[in-house]
């Protein structure tokens, strides 16, 4: 088994990314970043949290090396491991190992889905002794001061079996994010897809009926990320309605009367 060792100019964000913001998170997480206090994103999925790193990063003018938290995801998978590299044995560092040492943005999206055993790695870099120990080859790596760790969450998912531990989440300063309002959203789709503003300012009136429906028979809204993918059929010749089904209402539920009732939705605005 091979491996191909981390490098640091593929995490550059090199372009700007298009953001924006929606109160005073830029501010805060530049504040925190300086004081070295990591930071904890909490908000519904496709709201922009992703996006949102991307930009700091980018305004940080530092790399990000991001994680997809999940439930099979070890502490060797973020620290790292001996693989044979080039037919030798060598040690290779995981993300959040790389991270450290490059004093680049480690971004652990979804940290609720890791196992907890797993994310108790964090601690020691989460609170004012700044060191990730790599118990396999003995090092102790301290972080420099443009390390910053960042995790997320969507509380609307967390249970009794998927929440952040108190000895986790009070090692962080949380901001919390939410759906654009509908101006801002707008000002969003339109820019990320190209689409008439006629046909967005509907999309996103039907983005907040379907957000309506959170608690009775839907987990989740339509995101500002489905919305934008809609959007972007709909440039490419696809009609609305079926824009809708298959980018957000299928994307949404399997339930079949959920989702006549979405269909519905769409129906009354296009």
């Amino acid at each position: 088994m091979e491996a191909k060792a981390l490098t640091t100019k593929e995490y550059l964000v090199e372009d700007e990314p298009y953001y924006r913001p929606q109160a005073k998170e830029i501010e805060i997480f530049e504040a925190a970043c300086s004081n070295q206090i990591p930071v904890l994103l909490k908000g519904p999925t496709g709201c922009g949290k992703t996006r949102f790193m991307e930009h700091m990063a980018w305004r940080l003018k530092r790399p990000l090396i991001t994680v997809s938290c999940h439930d099979d995801l070890t502490a060797s998978d973020l620290v790292g491991r001996f693989l044979v590299v080039g037919g030798e044995t060598k040690w290779v560092d995981g993300p959040l190992a790389h991270a450290v040492r490059v004093g680049g943005v480690c971004y652990l999206d979804e940290i609720v889905e890791a196992r907890k055993d797993t994310t108790v790695v964090i601690h020691p870099l989460a609170d004012d002794r700044r060191i990730l120990p790599v118990e396999k080859t003995g090092e102790v790596l301290k972080a420099p001061d443009t390390f910053c760790l960042t995790i997320s969450y969507n509380p609307g998912y967390q249970s009794v079996l998927k929440d952040l531990k108190q000895s986790t989440r009070q090692r962080f300063v949380a901001i919390e994010f939410d759906y654009p309002k509908p101006e801002l959203e707008k000002e969003i789709v339109t820019s990320e897809s190209s689409l008439d503003e006629s046909v967005v300012v509907r999309l996103v009136k039907f983005a907040g009926m379907t957000r309506n429906l959170k608690g009775n028979g839907l987990d989740e809204g339509a995101s500002t990320r489905l919305l934008v993918h809609a959007a972007k059929l709909i440039v490419s010749g696809v009609d609305p309605k079926t824009a809708c089904r298959v980018a957000i209402a299928e994307a949404l539920t399997d339930d079949e009367e959920m989702l006549q009732a979405i269909q519905e939705l769409s129906g009354t605005l296009f």
